[in-house]
């Protein structure tokens, strides 16, 4: 059996830092394709919002809870999130974003997820908390990744955190300690070690979304923007998230579609 690793170098180190650190953070791969989408965003919650358009996007956004307080933000965003899906070509721009880094560590046959989501999180709103999770305990397949992008700088607790993998090993291994206090629990027993993701605006992040991750109340003066998106590969397993229902192909090559296709000849006695 041969040791040859077909990988190209950048592959490799890659991959061996998504496998140890559990996400990787790169520069966008089409930076015009990002600034689109956030225009979209913009001119979005501007038309919500019966505002003029915003002449600095990036200051717009980080100062949204001046115009949105926590009662409405929820109603808020899922109006921003009805116009970023209804635009035919926002998933090719999303994915554009880091569509060499996705190949690289899923694979060059994808499926992605069929709606984009859309985080808002204002400062002190306690209405939008993601609890500590892990998606493959709540029925997502253990093959997928998840790309996230932030649309406004994250730092501090403006940011989500994540459970690197040793943390994780043990937090699983006593997971069951947990079951009455709930999340909030698990998360006290590992808050002072999960990794706080700090990220700029025109990066991408990619994680393993089978880590357990979340985020706490914004006590930066600043709103968080991020949207977050699933991906693998076509052929690796589904759980409860299934394909044409949550996911959609987007990268089938023609060898498949033939291969899917194909028909072997009928009538000969057996």
């Amino acid at each position: 059996m041969s040791n040859t690793d077909f990988r190209s170098p950048e592959d490799v180190v890659r991959g061996e830092t998504f496998v140890k650190e559990g996400f990787v953070i790169g520069q966008v791969e089409n930076r015009a394709a990002l600034d689109q989408l956030r225009n979209l965003l913009v001119d979005a919650a501007c038309r919500k919002l019966n505002l003029p358009p915003a002449e600095d996007p990036a200051a717009w956004l980080d100062t949204i809870g001046e115009r949105v307080d926590g009662d409405r933000i929820n109603v808020f965003r899922l109006a921003v999130i009805a116009a970023l899906n209804e635009a035919p070509w926002a998933r090719l721009a999303y994915f554009n974003l880091a569509r060499a880094a996705l190949e690289s560590l899923v694979g060059n046959e994808l499926c992605m997820q069929r709606r984009i989501n859309l985080s808002i999180q204002i400062p002190g709103d306690t209405s939008s908390l993601l609890a500590l999770h892990s998606d493959t305990w709540s029925g997502d397949s253990a093959f997928e990744v998840v790309l996230w992008i932030p649309f406004t700088d994250c730092f501090g607790t403006k940011a989500m955190y994540l459970a690197q993998p040793a943390v994780t090993a043990e937090l699983q291994a006593q997971l069951h300690i947990y079951e009455a206090g709930g999340s909030e629990a698990a998360f006290r027993a590992v808050e002072d070690r999960v990794t706080w993701i700090e990220i700029e605006y025109g990066q991408f992040l990619l994680f393993n979304q089978n880590l357990p991750h979340g985020n706490r109340v914004n006590r930066e003066t600043t709103t968080r923007w991020s949207a977050n998106c699933r991906f693998k590969g076509v052929f690796t397993p589904y759980a409860d998230k299934k394909l044409g229902e949550f996911f959609e192909p987007i990268t089938l090559r023609p060898a498949s579609c033939l291969g899917l296709a194909y028909e072997l000849p009928e009538g000969f006695d057996e």
